[in-house]
């Protein structure tokens, strides 16, 4: 079709969302007369009548239908990337509503979002810390930090960063107490879990590397009950618990960077990785859209920029 003629489908699109010449026409700012024409004229073009006209009320033919059918989405399309151009032309303005974790948001996200604010002063910004896994469209969130190993495939998602679960020790709970060479050694310590239904069970793997290997041999795997004084839902009271010297915890590397690049904490057991807890990466979900809007994207990549390079945590354990 001539692109002479995307005004006049336009009007047929309106007319046919509408139902009446008079209100389509006061959608496209223009008179009920150059809305006819420009139906008339479509007609026209194509070789047959797309509205059937009478004293009381307007409907699409068939072909009119399905004529309608097949372009909207193409309309909508071009109307969205309108309106994205015009907002990439100014300054980035508007309300983002974000949910992130506890522990990571008080740590990282919050801190992250200030110079984000200051860059971009127009732009204003409703955190949400909580651990619940809130609901973006149904609670109205633009964005979502998930620490998690599969993000929903419903949704857009972008990884931030990766991010370890570390086993970790003070130095005041290790002078009082062996270091632990093997998982299964775990048992015999004040072991400090995640509060989860059920008993606390400590699940590792360890790669059999070998210099040549005849044949592969599967990863070595060690599941460990442990029990300790405390159990809690939240990454932080565990690490100030190990900080207090009180036990043995598996930590986010997020929540014990900070201490393990001080040398308060030091990580135990690297040769095993553990299964099963924390996320294997930081993630930005965003409800699924075929833009996405630039207040959003544009913290995203504040957010990646800032926690590419990690949480530390892998320097400062070796």
């Amino acid at each position: 079709m001539n692109t002479f003629l995307l005004p006049h489908m336009q009007a047929l699109i309106e007319l046919a969302q509408q139902g009446s010449f008079t209100k389509a026409a006061l959608r496209l700012g223009l008179s009920k007369a150059a809305v006819s024409q420009r139906i008339s004229e479509l007609e026209r073009s194509v070789g047959q009548t797309l509205v059937a006209r009478t004293t009381r009320a307007v409907r699409l033919t068939e072909a009119g239908q399905r004529l309608v059918e097949e372009t909207t989405a193409s309309f909508a399309q071009i109307a969205q990337s309108l309106r994205a151009a015009h907002e990439d032309a100014g300054q980035p303005r508007g309300l983002l509503r974000v949910t992130a974790p506890v522990a990571l948001g008080r740590q990282y996200v919050a801190p992250l979002i200030q110079p984000f604010l200051k860059r971009y002063p127009e732009i204003r910004i409703e955190l949400d810390l909580a651990d619940r896994l809130a609901s973006l469209a149904s609670e109205g969130f633009d964005l979502a930090i998930r620490h998690t190993s599969k993000p929903p495939e419903t949704h857009v998602a972008w990884k931030l960063c990766a991010s370890r679960t570390l086993l970790v020790a003070s130095e005041g709970y290790l002078r009082e107490h062996p270091t632990p060479t093997h998982p299964r050694e775990l048992s015999q310590h004040a072991c400090l879990a995640y509060l989860r239904p059920g008993q606390a069970n400590w699940l590792f793997e360890r790669s059999n590397t070998q210099s040549a290997p005849a044949t592969p041999r599967e990863p070595e795997r060690c599941s460990v009950a442990v029990r300790g004084p405390l159990r809690a839902s939240n990454s932080e009271a565990l690490r100030d618990a190990v900080l207090a010297d009180l036990g043995i915890a598996l930590l986010p590397d997020f929540s014990a960077a900070n201490a393990l690049r001080g040398g308060a904490l030091l990580e135990l057991l690297p040769q095993w990785r553990p299964l099963g807890f924390f996320g294997e990466a930081i993630f930005a979900i965003h409800a699924f859209s075929s833009t996405t809007p630039r207040p959003v994207r544009l913290l995203v990549e504040h957010l990646q920029a800032a926690l590419q390079a990690g949480f530390g945590a892998d320097k400062a354990s070796r």
